[in-house]
């Protein structure tokens, strides 16, 4: 690691999913002195609408207010940049690949991170598996990189609902545990995209989300932790 402060790179596919899959988890990280950036692809909101073209339009009138609500719940987190791409949601395999990686790349050389946080290969959303993909191409091991970890989030309502055999199933090997203060933070950021919300028992519901925290933390024996699968780990003694 680079000196004394440890640079955590967030790379989602849309606004919310970053305080769905870590939010608990940066806004500790954050509080313990780590410097964290957050890189979001996708805008999160053209899917919604009937026509691609009418998405296209929405997208153009609403991606300001995107960025805004993105920039506020980093903000609540605790995390010292935040960045939307724009990339059009839900349709991300849409775009070359090589583009998304190249976005993932200028975070990577702009940042310099020690840690990367991101989507897990296995879930439903197209979006997300791209994340993961792109993720891995930008970051692959070549010789003279100094980074060291990447770790897999789950998204409530994508990782969870994919189905038996459609994917590399989420199966968690590493805990970040989680005192209240983080979860209340989690949840506030939530609230940034209100929208985003739905109610119990919607996977997205605030209370599922704590519901989902204390399973996780019950699973190492803490009240309240965020899971994820180690994707790439590398030591140095």
């Amino acid at each position: 690691m680079r000196g004394t402060v440890v640079r955590v790179l967030v790379v989602a596919a849309h606004p919310d999913d970053k305080v769905l899959g870590c939010g608990g988890t940066v806004a500790r990280w954050a509080e313990e002195g780590r410097e964290i950036r957050v890189w979001l692809l996708g805008e999160g909101v053209t899917s919604r609408y009937e026509t691609r073209q009418a998405g296209a339009e929405g997208g153009a009138r609403y991606l300001a207010q995107v960025r805004e609500q993105a920039d506020r719940a980093a903000s609540i987190l605790g995390a010292a940049g935040c960045r939307v791409v724009g990339l059009p949601d839900n349709r991300i395999d849409s775009v070359d690949l090589l583009e998304v990686v190249k976005e993932v790349e200028r975070a990577k050389r702009e940042f310099d991170p020690d840690v990367v946080l991101t989507h897990h290969p296995g879930d439903l959303n197209v979006d997300h598996r791209i994340c993961h993909q792109a993720v891995a191409t930008a970051f692959r091991p070549l010789p003279g990189e100094r980074w060291s970890s990447i770790l897999s989030f789950e998204v409530s309502s994508s990782t969870e609902w994919q189905l038996p055999g459609g994917g590399v199933p989420f199966v968690p090997n590493a805990y970040v545990e989680l005192a209240e203060r983080h979860m209340e933070k989690k949840l506030a950021a939530m609230a940034a995209y209100a929208g985003e919300i739905r109610e119990w028992p919607h996977a997205r519901s605030l209370e599922a989300l704590r519901a989902l925290a204390r399973s996780r933390g019950s699973q190492v024996g803490c009240g309240l932790a965020e899971a994820f699968a180690v994707a790439r780990n590398i030591v140095r003694l």
